[in-house]
């Protein structure tokens, strides 16, 4: 089905996606050793901006398929996310308050693409 540009702004997904990287570098990026700086913390970042960014990539094409495409794009990034998350609080690189509110913000985000691919998916 052919659709007309979307607006990004307008899906609380994206909204909830940027409020995960708001997030990461407001909260847990500070809490990290200046030796990580470069290194995971440069990993988390990228995974965490991509899932916006693919979402918004994915309101401009033209198709349901290429926007879902990029929605499954965005979900894969947000596991990534995920894992660096857990790997920081592992290192112990964040505090656990930090890590469960990161947690909880991401588990919603995913939850959010999950449902809105399968929308997309199931209006084919």
């Amino acid at each position: 089905m052919l659709n007309a540009m979307r607006d990004y702004k307008k899906y609380e997904v994206w909204v909830k996606s940027h409020e995960l990287v708001l997030f990461v570098y407001k909260e847990l990026l500070p809490q990290f050793p200046k030796s990580e700086q470069y290194e995971l913390a440069s990993q988390l970042k990228r995974a965490s901006y991509s899932v916006p960014l693919n979402i918004v990539e994915g309101c401009g094409r033209k198709t349901d398929s290429d926007f879902a495409h990029f929605l499954d794009m965005a979900l894969g990034s947000a596991h990534e996310a995920e894992y660096c998350g857990l790997l920081t609080f592992e290192l112990n690189f964040i505090s656990k308050k930090s890590y469960e509110a990161f947690t909880e913000l991401l588990n919603e985000v995913k939850a959010k693409l999950i449902n809105l691919i399968k929308s997309i998916r199931k209006d084919k």
